[in-house]
């Protein structure tokens, strides 16, 4: 997995930040640069203007440098003339510390772990989330720093957002390719790809940092991501001084809505990954991201053909639920859940109830059903259109119900009702027996109903 890495001084502009009659000249780079992701001129990167996509007009040249398998890529860039290495931090609660910044702003949060940190603290660079932390970084005034992880099979796009100059273990890869192919993932699950060509570069890079900074939002994934603080002691990578508690974890923008990361992005008018204009929200390899559809969440869009949960690539695998010594299962987010679905129009459906509906074989009227799970971000989001679909049914002779599908009852539905992930959506019809799956992703109203109408 490629890293990409810049050191920053106070006075230089964001990489792909825009030029703007107030926007604040370059100055010529000092130190040295692994990699050729830069902070050039805002004008050299690619930039939505409405419809129209401005290219970058210039290049920059990547710079040679060597390392060793296994070295830790971060230290390279520490000696960067126009920036101090900071020393050891003493012993913090942070725990305290997240409360007492759980209301501050992301740029306040920022300013704190460059303070804190210096030197020996990066921003992990890859999404629309990074862009801002980079903006925020650079409205602190501080030196600051920046690594990206290249897997080897990003979007086109991503490469002409940013330059990346080293790969995953070629060895590794290799490995892994030869034994079990290039799309061995959809098959037996992402992990494992993920923790070839991510997680085992990352821990190398973070070996040399005593903290990281993050875009993770509660929002993103509240399956797993609900509960993140905004800085914690990191829970499964370790930092330059070695073993627990030796990397520190920011998360400035958790409490942030993903509506106004877009907000200030477009305000400070910083340029984007032209994927975001097509449709992809979160953005990751290719062969397993794609665009997502209305009525969908913005995680949906990665590793689809899998449950909810498991939804995270392992760079933040703290937030999977871990089992404890007694047996009890806990979770970043995997807490009681309010139930969803919730309308006078819509039927709930207990086990008895939806086994006798799937029993019948001449039903009065006909019924369309989803089975959810309160905690799956998909379901959120198809939440409001679910609803206003069964306020349309209302009275026209079709019965709109749910089925909570998860825990116990998942077994269960995975056989008899053709259960896949969450959210599943069935159409009972009126003279047959076997309910007809909805084979789309589209949750929006209109297409729901048109689903409905094929069959009535």
């Amino acid at each position: 997995m490629a890293l990409s890495l810049y050191s920053s001084t106070s006075s230089s502009a964001i990489p792909g930040s825009v030029a703007s009659s107030n926007s604040i000249p370059s100055p010529e780079i000092k130190g040295p640069w692994i990699g050729s992701f830069r902070p050039l001129d805002r004008g050299c990167f690619p930039l939505k203007s409405g419809n129209i996509h401005r290219q970058r007009r210039c290049q920059s040249k990547p710079v040679s440098a060597e390392m060793n398998r296994g070295d830790s890529v971060v230290p390279l860039a520490a000696t960067s003339g126009s920036v101090e290495v900071s020393k050891k931090v003493e012993t913090e609660d942070y725990e305290k510390l997240a409360k007492e910044l759980e209301n501050a702003s992301p740029l306040e949060i920022i300013d704190n772990a460059l303070e804190k940190f210096g030197n020996d603290i990066a921003i992990a660079f890859s999404g629309a989330e990074d862009v801002a932390l980079i903006e925020y970084a650079r409205l602190t005034g501080r030196p600051f720093r920046v690594f990206s992880l290249d897997t080897g099979r990003l979007n086109p796009e991503t490469y002409q957002f940013f330059d990346t100059y080293m790969f995953p273990d070629a060895v590794e890869v290799q490995a892994l390719v030869r034994t079990k192919g290039l799309f061995s993932f959809y098959e037996d699950g992402h992990q494992e790809c993920c923790r070839v060509r991510k997680v085992r570069p990352l821990r190398r890079a973070l070996k040399g940092l005593r903290a990281w900074i993050t875009g993770q939002r509660k929002d993103q994934s509240p399956g797993t991501r609900a509960h993140i603080p905004v800085v914690q002691v990191d829970p499964s990578f370790e930092g330059l001084d070695g073993g627990d508690g030796s990397l520190i974890k920011w998360n400035p923008v958790a409490n942030v809505d993903g509506r106004d990361i877009w907000n200030f992005l477009r305000a400070m008018n910083v340029p984007i990954n032209l994927l975001h204009s097509r449709g992809y929200v979160s953005i990751g390899c290719e062969p397993c991201t794609r665009p997502v559809l209305p009525g969908q969440h913005e995680r949906e869009g990665r590793w689809w053909w899998e449950d909810a949960k498991a939804k995270e690539c392992g760079l933040h695998k703290g937030n999977i639920k871990q089992k404890e010594g007694n047996g009890v299962t806990q979770t970043y987010g995997n807490i009681t859940e309010s139930d969803i679905f919730n309308s006078q129009n819509l039927i709930a459906l207990s086990r008895t109830g939806i086994e006798n509906l799937a029993a019948l074989e001449n039903r009065s009227e006909p019924w369309i059903v989803v089975l959810y799970a309160p905690w799956c971000q998909y379901c959120q989001a198809m939440e409001q259109s679910y609803v206003e679909l069964a306020e349309t049914l209302a009275g026209s002779g079709v019965k709109v119900g749910k089925f909570r599908a998860d825990g116990d009852q998942k077994a269960f539905a995975g056989q008899e009702l053709q259960l896949g992930s969450f959210p599943t959506i069935l159409f009972f019809p009126k003279h047959s027996s076997r309910p007809v799956k909805y084979p789309s992703e589209k949750r929006d109203v209109n297409s729901l109903m048109a689903f409905v109408n094929a069959f009535r």
